[in-house]
């Protein structure tokens, strides 16, 4: 008997935490609705130029913009017109995974290094300006390189070799 007096209790208590529980639901979609539409706002300028580091591969000198942040590595090169010969971004994550990059908005034909934390370049993709064609490296990695397209290549630098001067 205590257990049938216990279970409409219980079940009216279900019920209304299930309600409020939908209520709360519902605020925190709204919520995030409205925190995703301003987010999805697409940037029509390109950043002001970030922070320079400087990287060798080999015997080659790179400048390049640190892109460390989400804001900073959503935006990227988007809407750049060029890079200097040398120069180009190092996108930087909190931690080693797969990473896939496109050329939305971005006008300038890139290269990309997929860069292990080790400073392995783990592969190298070419990628074409104003394309939503993702390229992705091949292992999880924790750094990513944008170049302009051709230049490791034409640099003699490929898959196995390494990247100093990581932060």
């Amino acid at each position: 008997m205590q257990t049938s007096a216990v279970l409409p209790s219980t079940r009216s208590s279900f019920t209304r935490g299930r309600g409020a529980a939908l209520t709360a639901l519902l605020l925190a979609f709204a919520a995030t609705f409205t925190v995703g539409t301003a987010r999805a706002q697409e940037p029509t300028t390109a950043q002001a130029p970030l922070r320079t580091v400087q990287l060798s591969a080999g015997i080659h000198v790179i400048h390049a913009e640190l892109a460390n942040t989400d804001e900073t590595r959503q935006r990227g090169l988007m809407f750049r017109k060029e890079l200097e010969a040398n120069d180009g971004m190092l996108f930087v994550f909190e931690r080693p995974d797969m990473q896939c990059f496109w050329m939305h908005n971005t006008p300038l034909p890139l290269s990309i290094a997929f860069i292990a934390d080790d400073g392995t370049i783990v592969n190298i993709a070419d990628m074409a300006p104003q394309t939503d064609d993702t390229h992705c490296s091949k292992k999880p990695v924790r750094y990513a390189l944008e170049m302009a397209q051709g230049w490791f290549g034409d640099h003699g630098i490929s898959a196995g070799k390494k990247i100093d001067g990581l932060p």
